[in-house]
């Protein structure tokens, strides 16, 4: 990592491709990352199609064996999924991280809610998706338990009342400035909008604080940043 905060020169071409799909909720994460980093014209987007199940198959299972999305590939061959590592990563490069803390107690805090985050909201969103809904499709959806998926589709709900009752008291899903916790909470509310699962009206906070977080140039060009040629948007 010292190499490359080291070797990092903002005018230096593209040295990164990430594979992602415009729309989906994950990779939605990183690329709000890379612009809070303004590291756009750092990356190439290379698009691995979701609904034609390109992520589940061998030549993408090589770049990652659990045939999810986002990866970041880097110049030298590396391959990076998760999108915690990946904006870790982004973070650090300039060696000045604004999205994943820089105290002990900043990192504490920021990695509690971002986890947090993935585990009552966006990845409970993402279990009703696969089993509940028709989600991506026979051909990739190859078991379901509609059961499971709407258990965790009212874990998400209750999910959202906990980071509204959070969002009362602070700015920040992790405190006084955005984080990569706050990008967490986007990404399950980008997901909880596809499916169509309202955040209730009750959580007044977090509808608030959506709202904001939408005005962020970051967040409102996600989708247009690594749109494919001829998609729709």
């Amino acid at each position: 990592m010292n190499s490359d905060i080291n070797n990092f020169d903002t005018a230096k071409p593209a040295m990164m491709k990430i594979h992602d799909w415009h729309t989906g909720p994950y990779p939605a994460r990183v690329r709000i990352a890379l612009a809070e980093k303004n590291l756009q014209s750092r990356a190439r987007f290379v698009s691995v199609n979701l609904w034609k199940g390109e992520h589940k198959q061998a030549g993408f299972l090589a770049k990652n064996f659990s045939g999810t999305l986002p990866v970041l590939e880097l110049d030298d061959g590396t391959f990076i999924a998760e999108c915690t590592a990946i904006t870790e990563y982004l973070d650090a490069l300039d060696g000045a991280p604004i999205l994943t803390g820089v105290t002990p107690r900043e990192k504490g805090v920021i990695h509690m809610m971002s986890k947090r985050a993935e585990l009552e909201l966006l990845d409970a969103i993402s279990v009703y998706f696969h089993h509940a809904t028709p989600g991506l499709g026979p051909a990739v959806e190859s078991y379901q338990n509609a059961e499971w998926g709407f258990r965790q589709r009212d874990k998400a709900l209750r999910g959202m009342h906990y980071f509204n009752a959070v969002l009362k008291n602070q700015p920040f899903v992790a405190g006084e400035v955005f984080s990569m916790a706050d990008i967490t909470v986007i990404g399950g509310l980008i997901f909880a909008q596809l499916v169509e699962l309202p955040v209730p009206e009750e959580c007044g906070a977090l509808q608030a604080w959506y709202a904001r977080m939408q005005e962020r140039p970051s967040v409102k060009n996600r989708v247009a940043m690594s749109v494919p040629t001829g998609a729709n948007i």
